[in-house]
């Protein structure tokens, strides 16, 4: 006699595990094994799914649904020959049933052929009582196909069968926000909190799209009114915190990272984020106190000891500064950012070398900035390299050809050379992309007390304009 799974819904499954411990076999229904095959399946115990099904195919031979989960093991275990041998075997069968175009589907989604999945979804949305799945399917295909907009649209039928599918929820505001249609999602978001006014996933979602749009008054609301449907929706309180950081009220954005930590664990970077409000609000060791405790809590964030060296460069203690941000080179290497702050640091120590050496990194992992560029060059001017300056210049030039800084420095490199007549060609072009920054490049001749090369370089672009 088949087990009543609203009885005890684990009462097959324990008799299931009870038969495998010894050498005797029980009876199940069809259904029971359908309900622990998809037990063991949905928890990832398919070794022991694929016991249920041999078992199950055993005891009733013709149970199409026992084939089909079949083939969704063998799909899993990409054996694809031998699944759509078993389709055939069924079409013929049950030409009508929808889970075999599924599994079909299935199929060719794993070859990347995601049009002809479509297709095959299609049909089985024309056989299907309840479509609300193969929606769902259809638009994973759509993404996969990157038509964001039909994806859109499938996700948003899945939620006109089930609006607390809030995992369809997700990735309909995933295709606005990928379309860059902010609007879009906040009327639809809006439309949905008509339906569902206490909804927090949709007003969390809700004041994301409003903090795109910056629009700061807007997002807090959402963000209050997901916490008003949910107290502990730990995301809520993070997204809020961070709009009052926009907004320039430090203090209850540490309330709410400080929220955060009471819900759940600690975090390292609630401890960093509280950390940068403390230091906006000018409480220096509280700051510091904070950032320590972000690479207590995770020695492997980056971002923690950037934190820490950023907080020392200001307080011009370069040597601890260098320190840090070696830390945070040992553990990303690769980020430019890094980089660039360690040659800032050096050049602070005005060991021009070292400095010269990060920014070729910076460059090289991909830091293409205006300022690096210009920083890089007055380095290598204290080094007498005027060359090398030279060269990181017209570089900068190429992605920066409208930069009028980049022509007044050249400009200095070639009077540093000696090569007037270059020197002036340069002012001049600066002069042509911007006239007021003149003045900086006279003050930078003062100071290095080079009044001559004014007179020299400034007389004979009068005489250029004259003529």
């Amino acid at each position: 006699m088949a087990l009543d799974p609203n009885e005890n819904p684990d009462k097959s499954i324990h008799k299931f595990e009870s038969m495998l411990k010894t050498d005797d076999v029980y009876f199940f229904d069809a259904e029971d094994f359908e309900e622990i095959i998809h037990h063991y399946l949905n928890n990832g115990k398919v070794a022991l799914g694929k016991k249920a099904i041999q078992f199950g195919l055993q005891q009733h031979p013709n149970c199409i649904e026992l084939k089909l989960l079949h083939v969704e093991v063998l799909v899993f275990e990409d054996k694809f020959e031998e699944a759509n041998r078993l389709l055939d075997e069924l079409q013929n069968i049950d030409g009508q049933n929808e889970e075999i175009y599924i599994q079909r589907a299935n199929i060719q989604s794993k070859l990347d052929n995601h049009k002809e999945a479509v297709r095959l979804l299609q049909e089985a949305l024309e056989l299907a009582n309840d479509s609300f799945d193969i929606h769902s399917l259809l638009g994973m295909e759509y993404l996969f196909m990157d038509d964001y907009e039909m994806a859109k649209q499938s996700f948003m039928r899945c939620l006109e069968y089930d609006d607390r599918d809030y995992s369809s929820l997700y990735n309909v505001v995933y295709c606005f926000e990928f379309m860059e249609d902010f609007d879009g999602a906040i009327n639809y978001l809006n439309d949905y909190l008509e339906r569902n006014p206490y909804c927090e996933v949709a007003w969390h979602q809700l004041g994301k799209m409003y903090f795109s749009k910056q629009m700061y008054n807007e997002a807090l609301a959402s963000f209050d009114f997901a916490i008003i449907s949910d107290d502990s929706f730990l995301g809520a309180y993070f997204e809020k915190a961070k709009v009052l950081e926009k907004l320039g009220r430090y203090a209850e954005a540490i309330d709410c990272y400080e929220t955060t930590i009471e819900i759940d664990d600690p975090t390292s970077h609630a401890f960093l984020r509280i950390g940068k409000c403390h230091e906006k609000l000018g409480n220096d060791d509280l700051a510091k106190y904070y950032y320590y405790n972000t690479v207590h809590e995770d020695p492997l964030l980056d971002k923690g000891w950037l934190a820490i060296t950023n907080y020392y460069f200001k307080k011009k203690a370069y040597k601890k500064a260098l320190h840090y941000i070696n830390k945070a080179i040992n553990i990303d290497g690769e980020n430019a950012r890094y980089w660039k702050k360690c040659a800032e640091i050096y050049a602070a120590l005005k060991n021009f070398d070292e400095a010269d050496f990060a920014y070729k990194q910076a460059i090289d992992l991909g830091n293409f900035e205006l300022e690096t560029w210009v920083k890089w060059a007055t380095v290598l001017e204290n080094t007498a390299d005027f060359n090398s300056a030279e060269q990181v210049l017209l570089q900068g030039m190429e992605f920066y050809p409208e930069e009028a800084v980049l022509h007044y420095h050249l400009a200095l490199v070639y009077l540093y050379m000696g090569n007037a007549p270059e020197a002036r060609k340069k002012v001049k072009s600066g002069m042509e992309l911007n006239a007021d920054m003149v003045t900086d490049f006279k003050t930078e001749l003062l100071r290095y007390k080079h009044l001559s090369w004014i007179t020299v370089i400034f007389a004979n672009n009068k005489k250029t304009s004259t003529k």
